[in-house]
């Protein structure tokens, strides 16, 4: 097996299920790594070594070890109520959201909700952005005036590996990127 496949399932645990090999996650997001090893070795064969490569390679970084590597966490993303320590923080003048075409007739009314997880996640330039959404078929960009939003009392949140954080964007402060904008 790969360690895409293996970090995809390692990315289901800590962020939606940890049920599914029988750990928990404290109040932080943590795991504890031996736990998580031998219930991901239930599935595909993982050892410390096989997740330190996949900690420390993930393109998106999506994991946190502690400072002991005893401890590991999914950065954000996570569907089940975690508080991972999130510095509140001014946001750029502008963010971005990237989605699929078919989203946008829902986006323009109601704005960006988190839906399952926990933040709505955008993006600090316009190209993650346009990655971002082609994961979900044609890809639609907005353009977050997200000082605006923050003047305005809206809190937002930068996680270790860069991605800004925050509970919804109303429609109001959402711009839908057309082609030529930038």
């Amino acid at each position: 097996m790969s360690d895409r496949n293996t970090s995809k399932y390692i990315s289901l645990i800590l962020r939606h299920k940890p049920e599914t090999i029988g750990i928990t996650l404290d109040e932080h997001g943590w795991a504890d790594v031996e736990d998580l090893i031998a219930g991901v070795n239930r599935t595909y064969p993982l050892d410390k070594e096989a997740l330190e490569r996949i900690v420390r390679e993930d393109e998106k970084q999506r994991y946190s070890f502690n400072e002991d590597h005893t401890l590991i966490r999914a950065n954000q993303g996570h569907s089940v109520p975690v508080d991972v320590e999130l510095e509140e923080m001014v946001p750029p003048d502008v963010l971005y959201h990237g989605t699929g075409e078919k989203y946008v007739p829902s986006i323009d009314v109601q704005g960006l909700v988190p839906k399952s997880r926990l933040y709505v996640h955008l993006s600090h330039d316009y190209g993650t952005a346009v990655k971002v959404g082609q994961r979900h078929g044609k890809p639609a960009v907005y353009c977050i005036d997200s000082m605006s939003m923050y003047n305005d009392g809206c809190r937002f949140y930068r996680s270790v590996n860069g991605v800004w954080l925050t509970k919804e964007v109303p429609a109001q402060y959402l711009r839908k990127m057309q082609k030529g904008d930038l």
